[in-house]
């Protein structure tokens, strides 16, 4: 399979496009499925879902890839992208090779399937706003009885020839948040008439880098990470907003909900306590990927010697979503191999990765679908 997975996946990175709007990339994927005779069904105009066996059987498996791209300017090579400031940073290309070469494998061994029902989710938006969530929401889930769910992340953190997962939480929880910090606007030599947002604003940003150390358990871990602000007008006035942008993640709900409590508390009071008003917005995201221990045991047994347990990661994957309705599992394909250069970090304008990773995805889904 090496050769035709490696021309699919540089076909899939030529055309990376965003969220919702996969069209060349899903019209790709119909056009490999109705060449080797797969039923599929067209979800979310762009989301592919192939079928494999009659709903209503005792069992229904899942496997899915994400399809969409990122806005990065590639690093110029053979096979880059043909679309200007996008790029398949994050390895989506490859999950849609696998799942690709996966569908090949079963429309060939209609034995692998016997009994049961197999679909392969070809998904869009997982970079955002989260296509995992709108396919639930749509009935993807009920409509073919899914029982079990499986996916994997090409991941150079991961030796090449290596398969890493662990049981229970992975991945972490996330959200973004906006803090708005508004006072009164003065001249900048009569401070005294006005409430200086800057001013408080640092307080704010002090005073939040305390929940960490301060109000998550210490057995826990979270992050708060503040990487944009924006406020005033001239360095002679007294600013009247700032805005500040940032991350918040964790590996436990409960960490979490005790985050997002206290940035609304330290906001509003640190504001306050310099003649300010302080606001929170929060837009929750994904959840925490947290992986069936069973489904994990599998895989430790069917991959042998390659397999590997991983740390834990602050990273957030919309996988996570329909793990909160059904037993899932989500693991790393490791990529990183020193001697051909592919170390770089996913979302980075020089990410790639040796196309021979494609065939150990595919091998892993077979002996797991044998398995489970």
């Amino acid at each position: 399979m090496l050769n035709e997975l490696t021309k699919i996946r540089r076909d899939l990175h030529r055309i990376p496009e965003t969220g919702l709007q996969e069209y060349k990339t899903s019209q790709y994927i119909r056009n490999r499925l109705e060449r080797w005779g797969v039923k599929y069904e067209i979800w979310l105009e762009t989301a592919v879902v192939a079928v494999f066996g009659e709903t209503g059987t005792k069992d229904t498996v899942a496997f899915r890839a994400d399809i969409d791209g990122l806005p990065v300017t590639e690093t110029p090579k053979e096979y880059a992208s043909e679309h200007p400031g996008w790029m398949h940073a994050c390895g989506h290309d490859g999950h849609a090779a696998i799942l690709l070469g996966f569908a090949k494998y079963l429309s060939e061994h209609p034995e692998a399937y016997a009994d049961r029902q197999v679909i392969l989710i070809f998904q869009p938006a997982e970079e955002g706003p989260g296509g995992a969530k709108l396919l639930i929401d749509a009935g993807l889930l009920e409509k073919f009885g899914v029982k079990k769910i499986i996916g994997c992340h090409i991941f150079p953190q991961v030796k090449q020839g290596k398969v890493a997962c662990k049981k229970g939480a992975m991945m972490a929880r996330n959200g973004e948040v906006d803090l708005h910090i508004r006072g009164t606007s003065a001249h900048g030599a009569q401070p005294h008439l006005g409430y200086d947002a800057v001013l408080a604003a640092g307080a704010v940003i002090t005073a939040i880098h305390t929940i960490i150390s301060r109000n998550v358990s210490p057995l826990d871990s979270g992050v708060l990470t503040f990487g944009s602000i924006h406020g005033g007008e001239a360095c002679n006035i007294i600013a009247k907003e700032v805005k500040l942008e940032g991350t918040m993640r964790a590996f436990s709900d409960v960490a979490y909900e005790t985050m997002e409590r206290r940035v609304h508390e330290v906001v509003q009071g640190v504001a306050a306590g310099y003649g300010c008003e302080g606001e929170a917005v929060f837009r929750h995201m994904y959840r925490v990927v947290d992986n069936d221990p069973e489904l994990v045991k599998v895989l430790e047994e069917v991959c042998g010697e390659s397999y590997e347990e991983t740390p834990p990661y602050m990273l957030a994957e919309d996988f996570s979503l329909y793990q909160t309705v059904i037993p899932g599992m989500f693991f790393f394909l490791g990529s990183g191999n020193e001697e051909k250069g592919f170390t770089a970090p996913l979302h980075s304008a020089e990410f790639d990765f040796d196309e021979s990773i494609l065939v150990t995805g595919v091998e892993t889904y077979v002996k797991l679908l044998e398995k489970i």
